[in-house]
């Protein structure tokens, strides 16, 4: 019998409780750890690859779309987002995501979302998981801009002068960002999007990673998966994991892995050190 990994993830404890006591009692799933915020699912998930994750929207510091934002493509599990709060697209997540349960979270709707995601985990449809939730939070946004059209942007000259520093332009509604490529510390790709995580903040760019790749600074940037784009310069450790491959820590929370293909670019980074 198919048993999927699950971790479950709310800031409220009733909440959190209620949900371990209906999961508890489905023979295909299995709990294997319990976290109150954001920072603790992004850390178990890495430590753990759960097949599922029930994932709370609304939570202080890294919310729900945070966690997903934060974690590298390949490591994304299925998931289940719950909340109490109906603004969030249903109709969008009911797609994108394996299924989205409003609070007070109802006994037979958890038992139809977990149907819905063995039907997935068998069919292991889930490799384009992340892709389609960076899609969904796009389709939110332009519904809540529908009915107030961006300004019209300002164009924004690339600089190729020696003492320009260099950076990436981020287009986020009526907003342009102009971020510096030195304050990058790694990007990952979820289809025709890449999340560029830079100083505590995830930017969603409509790009795809070979087209980044051509705007990045060379000497400062390397792939080091086929789906993620490290910054040498934020490298703090080296964490050797199975088959050949390891991790790479570069900061307090941030931690991504070096597949087999590419462990040679680390390694002589490393070596030239």
């Amino acid at each position: 019998m198919t048993k999927l990994r699950t971790i479950i993830v709310d800031d409220e404890p009733l909440a959190l409780n209620f949900l371990r006591a209906k999961l508890n009692k489905i023979s295909e799933v299995e709990i294997i750890a319990e976290c109150k915020n954001g920072r603790e699912a992004i850390e178990k998930t890495m430590d753990l690859s759960p097949d599922l994750i029930f994932l709370d929207i609304q939570m202080p510091g890294v919310d729900g779309f945070g966690v997903i934002k934060k974690l590298q493509s390949d490591i994304v599990p299925m998931v289940i987002f719950t909340t109490a709060f109906e603004q969030y697209a249903l109709d969008a997540f009911d797609v994108h995501a394996v299924d989205y349960i409003l609070k007070p979270i109802d006994e037979e709707r958890i038992e139809r979302a977990i149907q819905r995601a063995l039907v997935r985990f068998e069919a292991d449809e889930d490799a384009l998981n992340k892709s389609r939730i960076i899609s969904a939070i796009d389709t939110i946004n332009e519904r809540e801009t529908k009915h107030y059209p961006p300004a019209p942007e300002t164009s924004v000259k690339k600089q190729t002068l020696p003492n320009i520093e260099r950076k990436i332009v981020i287009k986020d509604r009526d907003d342009i960002t102009l971020l510096k490529q030195a304050n990058i510390e790694w990007i990952d790709a979820a289809g025709d999007y890449v999340c560029l995580h830079a100083q505590g903040v995830t930017h969603i760019k409509r790009c795809t990673l070979k087209k980044l790749l051509e705007e990045l600074d060379p000497k400062m940037f390397k792939r080091i998966h086929r789906s993620t784009i490290v910054n040498l310069n934020y490298i703090q450790k080296v964490i050797p994991h199975t088959k050949g491959e390891f991790f790479l820590k570069l900061g307090e929370y941030d931690q991504v892995k070096v597949s087999r293909n590419y462990r040679e670019v680390i390694k002589n980074f490393l070596t030239d050190m």
